[in-house]
Order: structure tokens, then sequence, then C-alpha cells
């Protein structure tokens, strides 16, 4: 009995850490922040913004937006890896086990 009150607690509090991972966001920046992008903690695009004198490299422009995307999208990871694993912590489990 005690152990599927624990699983209903993990799961729960996994819901409360998906929810919050929906609403939070983290930026990156590429070029001297030429170019933004901002991501949700569920590795959702929010937006991209493009300083207006880039426009005339349209190569090296697409390489920044693929570099800002990939940086916003890997804090992205971090930011649900640590709050997974704070939600293991809670609960006595071993590290790195919901990862």
């Amino acid at each position: 009995m005690k152990m599927l009150k624990q699983v209903q607690q993990m799961q729960d509090r996994m819901s409360k850490i998906q929810e919050e991972l929906e609403h939070e966001t983290v930026e990156a920046s590429s070029g001297g922040g030429v170019v933004r992008a901002v991501a949700t903690g569920t590795q959702k695009l929010v937006s991209v913004s493009i300083d207006a004198g880039a426009a005339e490299d349209v190569e090296m422009l697409q390489d920044l937006v693929v570099a800002a995307v990939n940086e916003a999208l890997e804090h992205s990871r971090q930011l649900a890896a640590s709050k997974m694993q704070s939600l293991g912590a809670g609960l006595g489990l071993p590290p790195g086990l919901l990862q």
C-alpha cells in the first residue's frame, strides 16, 4: 500500500513538473545576440528574433538561426532534466533514474 501511495505521489509531481515546464522558457542567442531563440521547457520553440542588419548575409543568418535554436533546445532539455532529477531525489530514487 505504501508503494502505491509513493507511485501516486510521483505521478502527481511529474504532472506538476510537466505543467511548469510548459510555462517556463529558456533563451539562447548566437552571433553576439544577432539571433535570439526562445523555447519552453517542453522543447517547443516559442520565438526567433533576428537583428535587421543580419539580413544581408543569408547563409550566415541561416547558420546563426540553427545555432540559436539548437542552443535553446539544449537549455530546455537541461531544465527538464534538472526538474525530473529533483523529482527522483524527493522520492529517494537513485540519481539519473528519471532522465
